[in-house]
């Protein structure tokens, strides 16, 4: 790996999380590194990808860690240095995993190292979520772990839940298709029927409870959903038949679709195995090739990590 000024790790995430939409999500056990490897002159700057878009982010100008660095600095009113930065990528992208999100918070967080800002918790959550628009992807990609958020355009209140049992697993199946987030967006109605409104309030409160006491066997209600998830599920295949069958399954605690799709998360106590192979033969039944990852439901958050060194100014 090359060598690091600042390197920085965010997470994966799972946004929307069943009936929290626009709320509620959790940080997943699949990084992307990003590494500023040598400072230039303001203005100037370099990107090398690899792995996972390697060839869409390679250009500068639609590199997300590059454009939300000049955004903090311009929120911030100063004029940092540019850099070169190299990303390597194992998140999939436009598969509803917060791979955009974690490019946000990778370039709020070199903004504010680089340039001695000094932000607080609270600003750099609420610098990351002005530009993502929703603060389900960049809250647990930053905190890491399950968050409950609100933002209302100025203000913006977290709460991180307790973490999962160890004998708890998050398996993740992502389809070969992609899912634009402007095309999901799309895809919902303009208005929502108090009934539905009325039930995803109570699934959505129900979820956050049962996470925060430990009352795992309720995640099934709370994972429930009428607002986006019946919507979203009609633009890939196998979306409209995944989830119940995944949800039958022993051990298969509650089932989503991953931010705006097209992955499918589940929450498997117990072995994951048969829940993972149920998951692909849907897919493949329906044409698609997929592939799985089993991870831990207790990710960590952004971090920079070591070594760092910043030169002198």
């Amino acid at each position: 790996m090359a060598d690091a000024i600042v390197r920085v790790r965010t997470p994966a995430t799972s946004a929307n999380l069943g009936a929290g939409f626009d709320s509620l999500g959790m940080a997943l056990s699949l990084y992307n590194i990003f590494t500023v490897t040598e400072l230039l002159p303001e203005g100037e700057f370099r990107s090398v990808a690899i792995g996972e878009g390697a060839r869409d982010i390679s250009d500068v100008k639609s590199n997300m860690v590059i454009q939300s660095y000049l955004s903090a600095c311009e929120n911030w009113g100063i004029k940092g240095p540019g850099f070169e930065v190299v990303a390597h990528n194992v998140i999939p992208f436009c598969r509803g995993l917060g791979s955009s999100a974690g490019a946000v918070v990778a370039g709020v967080m070199i903004a504010n190292v680089l340039n001695d800002v000094n932000a607080s918790e609270d600003e750099l959550l609420r610098t990351m979520t002005r530009m993502e628009g929703h603060p389900d992807n960049v809250a647990p990609c930053y905190f890491g772990g399950m968050t409950v958020s609100c933002w209302d355009g100025k203000n913006l209140r977290c709460v991180r839940l307790p973490s999962l049992p160890h004998d708890m697993y998050v398996v993740v199946a992502v389809p070969n298709v992609e899912v634009r987030t402007s095309d999901a967006r799309d895809a919902l109605p303009d208005k929502v029927e108090f009934e539905d409104a009325v039930f995803n309030l109570g699934r959505a409160a129900l979820l956050a409870a049962a996470w925060a006491t430990g009352e795992w066997d309720l995640l099934s209600w709370g994972m429930d959903d009428r607002i986006h998830q019946r919507y979203r599920a009609k633009l890939f295949p196998g979306g409209e038949v995944i989830m119940d069958r995944v949800r039958e399954i022993p051990g298969c605690l509650g089932v989503a679709i991953s931010g705006s799709g097209p992955s499918v998360l589940a929450l498997v106590r117990g072995k994951p195995r048969k829940v993972a192979e149920t998951m692909c033969r849907t897919f493949s039944e329906h044409g698609v090739e997929s592939l799985f990852f089993v991870l831990e439901g207790n990710a960590g958050g952004a971090k920079i990590e070591a070594p760092m060194r910043i030169p002198s100014k």
